[in-house]
């Protein structure tokens, strides 16, 4: 299976229809449930996507890779952890976020989530002074 294909949902076949969820679609809900996960600064994304919330809209899929292949769905997160927290545990914490949200919003069952640590964000003195001042 390449990357754009839709998936189809064997067991969801009704006398109505056919359901088909797009891989972008996966993409928005494990970019939504890795983004809750405390520890998680933020999530990677390109020149494009930062030019595209600069005027203000949020992109959810951002830094999440999703391919359907013949084993079944594989994610790959790439995000930013803030300094201090335990990356083996928040990245535990991710693949189980993004792993029920899956399963809960779609029946699918994630064959893998791999969590890729792309960087480590560190507190900025600069906002903590601002804050102060405005007290």
């Amino acid at each position: 299976m390449s990357g754009n294909e839709i998936m189809e949902m064997s067991q969801s076949r009704t006398e109505l229809g056919k359901i088909e969820i797009a891989p972008e679609v996966i993409e928005v809900i494990a970019g939504i449930a890795a983004s809750e996960v405390e520890g998680v600064a933020q999530m990677r994304g390109n020149f494009a996507s930062g030019v595209v919330e600069r005027f203000g809209k949020k992109i959810h899929s951002k830094g999440v890779k999703v391919e359907l292949a013949d084993e079944g769905v594989i994610i790959d997160v790439y995000c930013f952890m803030k300094f201090g927290v335990s990356i083996p545990s928040v990245a535990q914490k991710i693949q189980d976020n993004i792993n029920q949200a899956l399963l809960n919003m779609t029946a699918l069952q994630a064959e893998e989530i791999n969590v890729h640590v792309v960087g480590i964000q560190f507190e900025n003195p600069k906002q903590d002074q601002e804050v102060e001042e405005d007290l």
